[in-house]
Formats: C-alpha cells, structure tokens, sequence
C-alpha cells in the first residue's frame, strides 16, 4: 500500500537518462489455441468486482454489462468513481479498486510508486484518436499559437495522460517540460475557474471540452491528434488479477463486444451520455463528434514496446525518479493469450 503523498510526489520528481525496451516472448500458435481452450481451468475466486471509473464516465457502467455477465454467477460488480487516472491508481493501491481504466500515464507513475499492479487489456487508436484531449485558453488570451506557451502556467493533473501529452506537444516545438509552469489540479475541478477566465492554459477533455465550448469559453491551441501513445488500458490489482483469471477474460470479452455494438449504435450511446451522465444533448452531440470506438488491443510484445517507450522518456526528462520495466507489470504471455481475443493480440 502507497500514500498519497508518496504517490503525488512521484509525479513531479525527476533524475537522469535511460532507454530501455522490452519485448514479451510469444507463445507458438499452438499454445496460444490451448490455452485459450482450456477456460476451464481459469478461476474465479471473488464474489464482488470494485470497478474504478472516472468523472467523465464510463459506457462499461452506462450499459451494465458486466452486472448482465456476472450476476449469473453470483458476483456483484461494485463501481467507484475518482476524479482522474492518477486518483484511480491511488485507489488500487490502497487496496480498494479490483480493475479500473486509465490512460497509458498514471500506470507507470504507480508502478514508480510501488504499486503492485498488472496491465490487463489496451485500447487501438485511429488517426482520429486525440480530437478531444485539448490544450486550450481563454478566448480573450492573448496567446495566439501553441508555440507561444513557454513560460505559461500550465494546469493538469501530474501523473496523468495529460502529463505524456504536454511533454511530447513541448518536444514538438523544441521546448522542454522545464520550459512552463506546471500547476497540478485534477479536470472537473479546474473547470470553473477556466470557464472564469482565471486560468491562463488548460488542458482538459471531454466533456469538460465540450461543456466550454458550449459557452463559447475555450480557443483551442493544439489538440492530441497524431500523439504517439499507445492509448488507455484497463489495470487490476496483481493478486486480484491472479486469483481471477477467468473474470479478467469475461471483462476483456465484454469490452471487446461492447466497443463493437457502440460503433454500430453511436446514437444510443449518445442518450446513454444524457441519461446516466446527465449531459445536456448538445453537449452529448458534441462529445460523440469526436469520440471513436477502436476497440481493445491486447497485451502483445508491440505493445508492450510502445509502452516502455513511455516510461523510458519520463525517466529520461527527469519526470519519474527511476526507470522501470514495464515487463514487471505483466502477466504470464500464456495467460494473456488464455483471456484475450486473438484478433485483438495486435
């Protein structure tokens, strides 16, 4: 278990330089068939899931598929909201999150911290992805163009996706995380003060994006288009995610025919945003102009490698105190291929 001091700490710390790269063994097609065969022997120990979602929402809760899934077999799914990935990470580690989605940032942050956590499915990206991560002023600033932002108080959450985003959208332009004021302050709660005019450069996503320009309050100046992550991922508790291999595969199962049905649905997916997360319909309109369903990715050696590559450059700019290796936050290549669709093992 991590303090949240220790964990927030993590996030704006820094030493050196080291690249490292990792690439998972694959198992032969033929154990990949078994064990993907062999569902049997996948246990489920637990009798309640506690998911992790954030203040956005989640489509996951929105439609309740897991409860369709799971109460059959007499577990009951538990849902906890958090104000951002870090925050989320923060409740796993203390033990009160099973399973919660996150961007491709807050895992190496915890994994810095000590947590004891394990990847357990991605999520593809277009070249769409990014059209609702946002850097944003006032529409009365006077900064005109990104490369104006040297200099700036910069607010978003540390530890968060924005954090990768900011460091790479600085590189972009020759400018180092050094080169702004970072001013940590979780999305939904440095919204009104943006919609205030009190805070010079926001970055921020939807819906919050969408609520801002609904008021006519926000100009943006870059948004993450083209950004090379490797995307989001569902994270679990390493001892829960042993003990319960055969829920991680349902879960994986589940998201992979929910992000299929929403693709083809994306009206109904739209009333889901009014109804159960309380957005106006224009609003909703809004988010779903920008928002795609790619669907998941597995936990395959590209991955992985995209993955380390992340956290090599944190360590690198001197944001994360330590390097880390991605490979200790895995499971086994032979369970991963027991719980993940083959055709998104990409």
């Amino acid at each position: 278990m991590i303090k949240r001091r220790r964990f927030l700490n993590v996030a704006g710390s820094g030493l050196g330089g080291f690249s490292l790269a990792y690439l998972l063994g694959s198992c032969s097609q033929q154990s990949q068939n078994n064990a993907a065969n062999s569902t049997s022997s996948l246990e489920i120990k637990t009798k309640v899931l506690r998911m992790g979602y954030q203040s956005a929402g989640d489509l996951v809760r929105n439609r309740k598929v897991l409860e369709k899934r799971l109460d059959p077999l007499g577990i009951k799914v538990e849902w906890l909201q958090f104000a951002q990935g870090p925050q989320l990470m923060e409740g796993m580690a203390a033990r009160r999150v099973d399973i919660g989605s996150v961007g491709e940032t807050p895992p190496i942050f915890a994994q810095v911290a000590g947590s004891n956590i394990v990847y357990v499915v991605g999520t593809q990206r277009t070249p769409n992805t990014g059209r609702s991560s946002v850097i944003a002023v006032p529409p009365e600033s006077r900064l005109t163009k990104f490369e104006e932002i040297k200099g700036q108080e910069v607010y978003f959450q540390k530890g968060s996706a924005s954090h990768y985003f900011i460091l790479r959208a600085l590189q972009s332009i020759g400018l180092t995380i050094k080169d702004i004021k970072i001013k940590s302050i979780p999305t939904i709660e440095a919204r009104a003060a943006f919609l205030e005019g009190q805070i010079p450069v926001w970055m921020t996503n939807d819906p919050h994006y969408a609520i801002a320009e609904k008021m006519n309050r926000i100009r943006v100046l870059k948004d993450s288009v083209g950004l090379d992550s490797p995307g989001s991922y569902y994270i679990g508790d390493r001892q829960f995610a042993e003990e319960n291999p055969g829920l991680l595969k349902i879960i994986i199962e589940e998201l992979h025919a929910l992000d299929k049905w929403a693709s083809l649905n994306r009206n109904e997916v739209k009333k889901l945003m009014v109804t159960e997360q309380k957005l106006d319909e224009d609003v909703a309109e809004r988010v779903m102009s920008r928002r795609t369903f790619a669907g998941r990715r597995g936990l395959s050696p590209a991955l992985i490698a995209e993955q380390q590559r992340v956290a090599d450059l944190f360590f690198e700019v001197g944001v994360i105190p330590k390097k880390i290796d991605i490979k200790q936050a895995l499971l086994p290549p032979d369970l991963y291929a027991a719980i993940t669709p083959a055709e998104i093992m990409v």
